[in-house]
């Protein structure tokens, strides 16, 4: 259980149900690992969470209740409620709502009229491919189909959507996996996650790369694509909410390969930056750009990166932060 407390923000109070309420075990799945935990919680550890965070100062109005780690809405009903009850009752004492995550097959009407009842606001669906080969070849035992109709359901309940997908699972390309995307952006999704693969001991992903049968992107191949992504998205108005596995001394003891860095996403940003600046270049030898304050970091790229990008060109550029700026980057005289 957890706390991200961000005030004046979105945050999530997570509480994370292991995978007792996934039917399948999925390839690249080791979901202990992922979480760091195997305690399963009950009401009272809900009540204890919630109590904690008020007494530390969260900011209520803006912080839903998390259930993730599992698939919630496939665990035994009876705890399901268990859980929902006890959150619902903190919800009414000034927190946001209820989010929580699940899989694609686990939601029907009634599965979310309980939800709709007990002050659900947002729902998580994880989609990882939208090609049923893909899919299939990872475990998931759901397909694409799937996906569509429970995002369509799901909003026609007014419910907040979610969509998580994966990248370079096992089976597919960075074609593929762009066209996933777009699919998903045509879902018209509040917000999505995505999920570089990283491969886990104890998986099927992590036996089928230990024999040489699949081998994964390149980490510079995953920046590119996913700071094609977050172009994607974010000119859908989709917020892209994660960029890659959060830092974790669990995933970096168990990972035998994959697509992992502790600033994953820094690395995508700075690649947006890097081709906002290629863009506006013409054929002179050197820049100089202005930048907002907060966009400095991006923009210099991840430990001076662009820097060094541009200067193996033999372009010299300088980027300086200005604090009056309103666009993120500009060509200054």
């Amino acid at each position: 259980m957890s706390t991200d407390k961000r005030a004046g923000k979105h945050a999530n109070l997570s509480i994370f149900v292991p995978h007792i309420g996934c039917p399948h075990k999925c390839s690249f799945c080791n979901q202990n690992t992922i979480t760091g935990q195997t305690f399963i919680p009950r009401a009272q550890d809900v009540k204890d969470t919630c109590e904690k965070a008020i007494a530390d100062g969260i900011d209520m109005g803006n912080t839903e209740i998390a259930f993730f780690g599992g698939s919630f809405t496939a665990v035994p009903l009876n705890y399901m409620i268990e859980l929902l009850e006890t959150a619902r009752r903190y919800v009414t004492k000034g927190f946001r709502g209820i989010r929580i995550s699940t899989r694609p097959d686990a939601i029907d009407g009634r599965i979310l009229e309980i939800l709709y009842r007990h002050g659900v606001t947002t729902i998580e669906l994880g989609a990882q491919s939208m090609f049923d080969d893909v899919l299939e070849l990872n475990e998931r035992g759901h397909t694409s189909q799937d996906v569509v109709n429970a995002s369509r359901l799901i909003k026609q309940y007014s419910f907040n959507l979610g969509l998580q997908m994966m990248l370079g699972l096992y089976g597919s390309t960075l074609e593929k996996d762009y066209e996933t995307a777009l699919k998903i952006a045509d879902l018209e999704p509040k917000e999505v996650r995505i999920y570089p693969t990283v491969v886990l001991k104890d998986t099927r992903l992590g036996e089928l790369y230990t024999e040489g049968k699949y081998k994964t992107y390149e980490l510079s191949e995953a920046v590119e694509l996913s700071a094609r992504l977050l172009d994607l998205f974010e000119s859908r108005g989709i917020n892209v909410i994660k960029l890659g596995l959060h830092s974790s001394t669990d995933v970096e003891e168990s990972m035998l390969g994959g697509i992992y860095h502790p600033a994953f996403r820094e690395l995508c940003e700075s690649v947006r930056a890097r081709n906002t600046m290629e863009k506006l270049m013409g054929n002179g030898a050197s820049y100089t750009f202005t930048v907002r304050p907060d966009y400095l970091s991006k923009a210099l790229g991840h430990k001076k990166s662009n820097i060094e990008y541009f200067r193996g060109k033999g372009i010299e550029v300088t980027i300086k932060p200005e604090p009056s700026q309103t666009e993120n980057i500009l060509i200054k005289e």
